[in-house]
């Protein structure tokens, strides 16, 4: 069996492109390094080619390191199985879109203070990185709004979040005219989603391309905003609505049909949750029953 050291040694010098950040990120010296890779490869062959200030990992190196991949994920299989009959004590990883992350995020923080042993870690993120990292065993939970088709998960609905159309409080906003008047504020997510939605409420209309742009932003809990600020209209998930912290300045422009999306949750289903992520879950489920009740 390889030494789980030198294995950490190896994946760290992967990750960092460097000996000396290695080092530094393993409190071990350049040479404690260098001597694990040696014996690494005094067993398994060449695992780098080392050039001036840079190496390359051969075959065997990138083999090598899908084994400690494989490795970790075991590492935490056998915690969080060893551990999971602890409901109050030790982490959750939960990992989502961010705007039922903005939503989340309050309930994570309550929970938390109702148990105190409790640690529970979040990330905001795209579909495609919540499924790796759920499928990596690197957040034990994951929230995404297309369902995935993957054996190796487990997939429940979790709720429906419909697209808004959100334009600054006391505009008018009556048709196609109306929103070239006042311009879309966009984010990443919004050009598609105003495609689907602006089609449906406005057919015949050239589409949100057409319309003039007004600003960007990428974090979620700012798209808002300049839309509060009179400065254009823009369409977001109800979530990341609800979550705004200035509703008096905005206001949903209502209309049919509706788009809704549904999220879905998933974990590995392989083994089964720990009870903490049970214990969370019990919690989110019911504000989010309850807050779709009284959202609609």
């Amino acid at each position: 069996m390889l030494n789980p050291q030198w294995l950490r040694s190896f994946a760290t010098l992967a990750e960092q492109g460097s000996f000396t950040r290695a080092a530094e990120r393993l409190d071990l010296t350049q040479a404690a390094v260098s001597q694990h890779v040696q014996r690494l490869e005094e067993r398994l062959g060449p695992l780098l080619i080392r050039r001036p200030r840079q190496f390359e990992l051969t075959p065997a190196g990138r083999a090598l390191i899908d084994y400690c991949a494989e490795v970790g994920a075991a590492d935490q299989r056998l915690q969080q199985r060893l551990s999971e009959a602890d409901a109050e004590q030790g982490e959750i990883g939960l990992i989502s879109p961010g705007s039922i992350g903005l939503a989340l995020y309050p309930q994570l923080l309550a929970l938390q203070q109702a148990h105190p042993g409790l640690s529970i870690r979040h990330r905001f993120a795209p579909d495609r990185e919540v499924l790796e990292a759920v499928l990596d065993n690197r957040f034990e939970l994951g929230l995404v709004t297309l369902k995935p088709d993957d054996p190796r998960l487990s997939v429940s609905r979790f709720a429906e979040e419909p697209l808004e159309l959100v334009a600054p409080a006391g505009e008018p906003v009556r048709d196609w005219a109306d929103l070239e008047r006042l311009g879309f504020i966009d984010h990443p997510d919004g050009q598609a989603m105003a495609g689907r939605l602006l089609s449906r409420r406005f057919p015949g209309a050239p589409g949100v391309r057409s319309l003039p742009c007004h600003g960007f932003t990428n974090q979620i809990g700012l798209i808002l905003e300049p839309v509060a600020r009179g400065l254009g209209f823009t369409v977001i998930p109800r979530y990341a609505r609800l979550a705004f912290s200035r509703p008096e300045a905005i206001q949903v422009i209502d209309g049919a049909p509706p788009v809704v999306d549904t999220l879905w949750l998933l974990h590995r289903a392989e083994w089964p949750l720990t009870a903490r992520a049970q214990l969370l879950l019990r919690r989110i489920r019911r504000h989010f029953s309850t807050s779709e009740g009284e959202a609609v």
